[in-house]
């Protein structure tokens, strides 16, 4: 089962990107056959910014991405959104790549489950 995870919000000032990461984990642990894809766009390319530091007790979406990285899942930076955040010269994460929104529409198709947040 192919499962797509689309975040749209910031990392931090609401909890979606959050939970996202945490329903996106909760299915690497518990489905290991799935393939798990998260594509980030609109100010959730924020989550792929290296460096994160919060407060201790503070959840750290670097690390919850991170995680899913290092669980075999994908992770696809939308280049647009990033351009239009000024973002461009930014070095992500590692194993997160810039994609286009080309390979959303693919992965949209492809996957057998889309959840957005």
């Amino acid at each position: 089962m192919k499962v797509l995870i689309i975040i749209n919000d910031a990392p931090y000032g609401t909890e979606k990107a959050y939970n996202a990461l945490r329903l996106a984990t909760q299915i690497l642990k518990d489905y290991e056959s799935a393939e798990l894809c998260v594509f980030l766009m609109a100010d959730a390319v924020g989550c792929a910014i290296p460096n994160q530091n919060t407060p201790n007790g503070y959840y750290n979406i670097e690390r919850m991405l991170k995680i899913v990285v290092n669980k075999n899942g994908k992770v696809k930076i939308c280049t647009s959104c990033v351009d239009a955040r000024g973002l461009k010269d930014i070095k992500f994460i590692d194993g997160a790549e810039l994609s286009t929104m080309k390979e959303l529409t693919q992965w949209v198709i492809e996957s057998d489950r889309v959840v957005t947040f």
